[in-house]
This record gives C-alpha cells, structure tokens and sequence, in this order.
C-alpha cells in the first residue's frame, strides 16, 4: 500500500472474519454500501475518496477450511474525531457478499508518531554506528602511530643484535625480556631502556651489559620464562628479579601488569635461594681487583666491607655451646617470624627492641641503606651476602631469616639466626 506522506494523517486498521469464501472486491463493495448514508454527506466514504481525504481502501484475505480471514486497512487525512468515527462504522458491517462478517476495527494508528518513531530510532542507528566508526578510526590511528613509534625506536643492539629500546646505550638501570614482540610491549608504555635475549642461549651483548648496569630480568610466567630464568641467573650478573603472572606473557600484558609486576620485583639472591637455583654474582669473584662503577650503584656507598669471621680449628665445645644459646629476645624474634611467614614482610627493631616498620622484603635493603637507627631485622627470605653487608655497615645487630643463603662473608659484628635456629 502506498501512502502519500503529504495528505495521511491517520491508519484504519481492522480485522475481518467471514464463513465463506470471499474475495477482496466483495469487501471493498460491502463497505462502500452498507456505510452509505450512514454517517451522512460529509463522511461519505464515495465523497471522501474523490476530495483525496480519504486513500484506498487496501484488503488482504487468506481463506482455509471454507472460511476468509484478513486485515483492511485505510488511509485518511481527516482529523482524529472524524476518522474514529470512519473507523467505528466499519464494525456495522455484518455482511459481505453472500457470508456472514464480523469486521472489528482494532487500531487508528498516528502516522507521523509512528513516521517520528522511524526516524529516531533510524537517527540512532546511524548515530551509533558513526560514533563506532570514529572509535575504531581513532583506535586504528592511535595504533597505527603508537606501532609506527616502536619500530622507529626498536634497535638491535650490540654485536649479537639484540633488539633493544633507544635507551638501553645511556640508561644506569636495565630490563632484561625474552623476545622482540617484549619489547615492543613495553616501548608502548614508555619503557625503553628494555634489550631482549631471543631465547635461552643468552648473548654475550647481553651478559656483557649487566656487569656495568643495573639488572632486572622480567620473564615470562610459564616454563619458558622460568628456564631462561635460570640461563640468566647462571650466565649474567642479575641483579632483580620480575615476572608476568602465572602462564601470561610479558609481550601481551597491559600496562597495569607490566608496573605491578617491576614494582614486585625481588633481589635476584632472594629469587635464587627460594628457588633453589645456582647463583653466582660475576662482581664477587676473587679474582675482581677493586670495586665495579655497578657495585658502587647498589651498595650506595653503604660503608667499607665487613671484616670476615675466621673459626679456629681449636675452637672449643664450650664456646659452640655459648653460640648456640638463645635469648629471651631471639625468641620473641622466632615468634614474630612464625607469624610473617609466607608474606615476603619484614619487621624492622630500634636500639630498643621496639618494632618501627613492617615493609615488603622487596624494599629491605634500600631501607636499611637510608635508616641509622635499626638494631634488629626480621623478615620473611633469605639471608644473602648482600643483606649481610648492608647489616654491617649499618651497625644492625640481628638479622633473622628464613635461612641463610650462599654466604661466605660472614661480619662477626651481625648475629645471624635462621628459623631452624629458633625453633
């Protein structure tokens, strides 16, 4: 049916049920005839029609079982009252043709609210889908720069070519990863002092690198990351160890877990001995002359080192038994240890045994590095040579620990307690 815009205002809709077979002109017909006269000259349906005040009369039918059914439908530009009116006269029609008819008038439908309807619901249709358009576009071109960026400030660095950011030449401090598609990740949120080793087979670039800078190797959380891992601690001189969460990758991480896991980082000593893996710092080895410009980094000009414990070979029963004695206040250091176990804390004490901060292990030794007033630690790790040193040269008198890791300067002026001791 065709509707012309300019003159519909309203839609008679009805339903008609007949017990016979009926045709489309037999309706037309019954409700030009039986309507006539009935409503008067003015709404005469003939009369109507010629003034265009009324359209078409449009009928559908289906027949089954030897009885007809369908909808009428008619257009009118007469005002509201008049076209109810219309409307009501055709349930006055209780014939068409030769049947029986019932024709129930079940709708005068507002065309322009349901043309306005159309048009809003069309009008946001396309709003939505302009406003997609322009995020993916605004996405694609953000993308398509941020990608453009990375791979103009991607290098391969050194004689091994190892793909690095444009930072890694001047920075004190480096990140160590796995792959090129790593440090794309991290050049995306403004990390570029990060090289990358390609695989297991660490590069002499790479291992060269960590003896001047200070070292995080930030790995993978699967079986991948742990075994370079491993390559790393044994073949260059680590020094912090971060990793992506369990069986994620650094190179598909988000930003948020790329900050949270460096900021978890943990001494490269500390990792080792909770992992059992063999761990040699390259800067310790005897044969070193003097102290490397990275040694000064992390040390932060802590203090001389500390003078070695020599045990004699006479050393007498008595004297192991009097270092074996616990005090008092060792045991309470037991208790508060049994008590932070499993939380990676740890407890610092004054020259008054009084407790003056809990921080995560990660931050013990640049704590103990900016503090003069500590006596005692408690923490939740391994003792390493690192710790040992800063204890020295910090005047602390206790450290308790987990255990003690692969120590062989041990200052006499530092009691050092493990939780076996203690229990």
């Amino acid at each position: 049916m065709v509707i012309d815009p300019a003159t519909t205002k309203y839609l008679i809709k009805a339903h008609i049920k007949a017990d016979g077979i009926i045709e489309k002109s037999d309706v037309v017909g019954a409700i030009f005839g039986q309507t006539e006269g009935l409503l008067g000259d003015e709404l005469d349906l003939r009369e109507l029609q010629r003034s265009a005040r009324v359209g078409r009369i449009e009928v559908e039918l289906e027949s089954k079982n030897g009885k007809s059914e369908g909808e009428i439908t008619l257009p009118t530009s007469l005002d509201k009252v008049e076209t109810v009116i219309l409307a009501a006269a055709f349930e006055s029609i209780d014939r068409v043709g030769p049947c029986k008819a019932v024709i129930v008038a079940e709708q005068v439908e507002d065309v322009r609210v349901v043309r306005r309807k159309k048009v809003i619901e069309r009008a946001k249709e396309l709003l939505n889908k302009i406003m997609e358009e322009g995020k993916i576009e605004g996405e694609s071109i953000a993308d398509n720069v941020r990608q453009a960026v990375q791979v103009e400030e991607i290098s391969n660095f050194g004689q091994d070519h190892c793909p690095a950011g444009p930072n890694i030449e001047k920075s004190d401090a480096i990140i160590i990863v796995e792959g090129r598609r790593d440090v794309l990740n991290l050049l995306k949120y403004g990390i570029k002092n990060v090289i990358a080793v390609g695989g297991t087979n660490i590069p002499k670039t790479v291992s060269e690198l960590t003896k001047e800078r200070i070292s995080t190797a930030f790995v993978d959380g699967d079986r991948g990351g742990e075994l370079i891992l491993k390559e790393l601690l044994q073949t260059s001189d680590i020094d912090f160890v971060a990793r992506a969460p369990i069986t994620r990758e650094v190179e598909e991480i988000p930003q948020k877990l790329i900050m949270k896991a460096l900021k978890n980082k943990i001494p490269a000593e500390q990792y080792a001995e909770m992992y059992d893996i063999k761990f040699e710092r390259k800067e310790d080895a005897p044969k070193q002359l003097g102290k490397s410009p990275k040694k000064e980094k992390l040390e932060n000009k802590i203090g001389e080192k500390p003078k070695l414990v020599k045990v004699k070979a006479e050393e007498t029963n008595k004297e192991k038994e009097k270092e074996q004695i616990i005090t008092d206040k060792q045991k309470s250091y037991g208790k508060i240890l049994n008590e932070i176990s499993g939380s990676l804390k740890a407890v610092l004490f004054n020259q008054d045994d009084k407790e003056i901060n809990k921080i995560p292990v990660r931050e013990l030794t640049d704590s103990l590095k900016r503090s003069d007033n500590i006596s005692a630690v408690v923490f939740d790790g391994i003792i390493t040579q690192r710790l040992l040193d800063i204890a020295n040269s910090k005047n602390i008198k206790e450290i308790v620990g987990i255990k003690i890791g692969n120590v062989v300067k041990r200052p006499t002026s530092v009691k050092v307690l493990t939780k076996k001791d203690l229990e």
